[in-house]
């Protein structure tokens, strides 16, 4: 049996939500209070289209943009999990430099990635709309989910759909399993 073992990246600006994801995915609970990480690593078993896959999430210290990216995660990373909060416009153009950064950092045209707008259930203090976060993930050829890390199943999303493409980078997928969301 192959080894899957994957490790993903959860990267984006600070108080976007990416511990706050990572704990609901791993732990399934919702974490309230902002305490700021430096980097934490979380495992989960996760089971995709039938196959078990060991998940390694680094949940990174919030980025700026004029951090540079950190070269420690341009190495043995299997994909990226870019987030931003759809209440904080800085926190969208902080996500667009990190994907600049992390291309040029990798030296590849494309790299597996889910783009996520979190904080969902802040709809009245919205203001990146569900169409630029779209327009943005389709000019990377990435996947694009809203979410809001309050819901355990649509976090789920987010590593189930980080799996899938990166798997179909790495070829693994049949041409029939194509990963879309609509």
């Amino acid at each position: 049996m192959p080894d899957r073992s994957r490790k993903i990246a959860v990267m984006g600006y600070q108080s976007v939500g990416k511990s706050t994801l990572c704990i609901q995915f791993v732990e399934g609970h919702f974490v309230d209070n902002y305490d700021p990480t430096i980097e934490n690593t979380f495992h989960k078993n996760l089971r995709v289209r039938g196959e078990d896959y060991t998940l390694e999430l680094v949940d990174t210290a919030g980025q700026d943009e004029y951090s540079s990216f950190p070269a420690q995660y341009s190495m043995g990373i299997h994909g990226y999990v870019l987030v931003y909060s759809i209440t904080n416009d800085k926190s969208f153009q902080v996500v667009q430099n990190l994907y600049s950064k992390l291309l040029d950092m990798i030296g590849k045209v494309t790299v597996p990635v889910v783009l996520v707008g979190n904080k969902t259930d802040l709809q009245k203090e919205r203001v990146v709309s569900l169409e630029e976060g779209k327009r943005v993930a389709d000019s990377w050829g990435a996947i694009f989910i809203e979410t809001t890390a309050k819901r355990r199943d649509i976090v789920s999303d987010v590593f189930t759909k980080a799996v899938l493409e990166i798997e179909k980078s790495e070829g693994s997928l049949p041409a029939d399993n194509k990963c879309s969301i609509s």
